[in-house]
């Protein structure tokens, strides 16, 4: 049942998304939250974004923003000073991906989306949902 999803999932993505555009989302973006904390940078790419405000705006967590951001930043996504996040010092390749990106995942959200969600989820996020806290 899994399988049929992702095949459905991935083949609704080439309709939209070019298979560069999928390569790069597969390999370098781990989840929406990454992909709006590109889309807010871009829209204002000389401001200083922290992730504090990263949060404030998107409305999440700040550890998730940070998680994001530095993902982002280990992608070559983002460059990171001081923990402060600008799309200035990424490589011209990168911007042009996020460029394309942001196009697609304009008109084509939900392709985008599920793309995201089809990817294997990290270990190390499977394995703190599996944490048990004191008192629970």
């Amino acid at each position: 049942m899994v399988m049929k999803r992702n095949a459905r999932t991935l083949a609704m993505a080439d309709q939209y998304v070019s298979e560069e555009l999928r390569d790069f989302i597969l390999e370098r973006i781990d989840s929406v939250a990454q992909i709006e904390a590109l889309l807010l940078i871009r829209s204002d790419p000389r401001s200083q974004w922290s992730a504090t405000r990263l949060a404030e705006r998107l409305y999440i967590s700040k550890s998730e923003a940070a998680e994001a951001l530095s993902r982002l930043c280990a992608s070559e996504l983002l460059s990171c000073t001081d923990e402060i996040y600008r799309l200035e010092g990424v490589p011209d390749q990168n911007r042009m991906l996020i460029e394309q990106l942001v196009e697609v995942y304009s008109h084509h959200l939900i392709a985008v989306t599920n793309l995201v969600h089809s990817k294997p989820r990290r270990i190390g996020s499977f394995a703190d949902a599996l944490k048990f806290r004191k008192g629970s």
